[in-house]
């Protein structure tokens, strides 16, 4: 399954983005934090009875990064984060230009960073997630519906700019553009794109994504379908009338058309 917003990247180091408000109702889903967890005590199992397989080292990777976000202290994330880690590091060791494993293993570091913070190691951790993000993005920049570059995006946008850390708005908009401009049909990427344009006060940009968002989702709704896709559209549509309330909290006035309730 793709992967949506990292709730690390919205958190990270006190940066809350509006949608966290949103992302924590899907992230209280009994039904969501099972099937991760099923998944991730799945693919542990395999991981130890074939520790060398690619594939193996790969969905542990993920499933580290789902089960993680529904962690509900910073040591069961960081335990949960660190087995991710452990698999990944092996496998971009094994295999340094497949770009699943550089990509995970930046999902992962967030984690681990998320549960270590405030310290210095989750400082430190920013530069290990950026340099990952950039590996897998110069590997496969189309991965996980240009998952490398959306989140780099995220990564510059909601990090504390210089000197303290990476943060960036200028690198923020040419990362989230760009994964727009790699997979625009997928409601994720527009959705990076608008929240971010909202949060920048930017009123025009804003209204020009929302209508592209409301052009693709009927299509969307119906190519990603099924049990695999269930928390993703939760996810997008509290986000969807979280920023529609935003835009219309900030410039007073109503962004139409509104996507049809599901």
């Amino acid at each position: 399954m793709p992967k949506q917003t990292p709730a690390w990247l919205q958190g990270f180091l006190v940066f809350i983005m509006l949608a966290g408000v949103a992302r924590g109702q899907t992230l209280s889903n009994p039904v969501f934090a099972k099937r991760a967890e099923d998944a991730f005590t799945l693919a542990q199992k395999d991981y130890a009875a074939h520790p060398n397989d690619t594939n193996a080292q790969c969905v542990l990777g993920r499933t580290t990064y789902d089960w993680a976000e529904f962690a509900t202290n910073a040591d069961q994330r960081g335990a949960i984060a660190q087995a991710g880690v452990n698999a990944c590091l092996r496998l971009v060791a094994k295999e340094p230009k497949f770009a699943p494993g550089h990509y995970y293993l930046a999902m992962d570091y967030g984690e681990l960073a998320e549960a270590e913070e405030p310290s210095l190691a989750a400082y430190k951790l920013i530069h290990e997630i950026e340099r990952e993000f950039k590996t897998a993005a110069d590997l496969d920049e189309r991965y996980d519906y240009a998952g490398p570059v959306r989140c780099l995006g995220l990564l510059y946008r909601d990090a504390p700019g210089w000197p303290i850390s990476i943060g960036s708005k200028h690198n923020a908009r040419e990362y989230l553009e760009r994964a727009v401009e790699l997979a625009p049909d997928f409601p994720e990427n527009q959705m990076n794109l608008l929240e971010s344009c909202v949060r920048w006060h930017e009123k025009d940009e804003a209204e020009a994504v929302w209508h592209k968002l409301v052009s693709i989702w009927p299509v969307a709704k119906t190519n990603l379908t099924g049990v695999t896709w269930e928390q993703s559209w939760d996810d997008w549509n509290h986000r969807r009338v979280a920023v529609r309330a935003e835009f219309e909290k900030n410039f007073k006035r109503a962004m139409e058309p509104d996507i049809a309730k599901p």
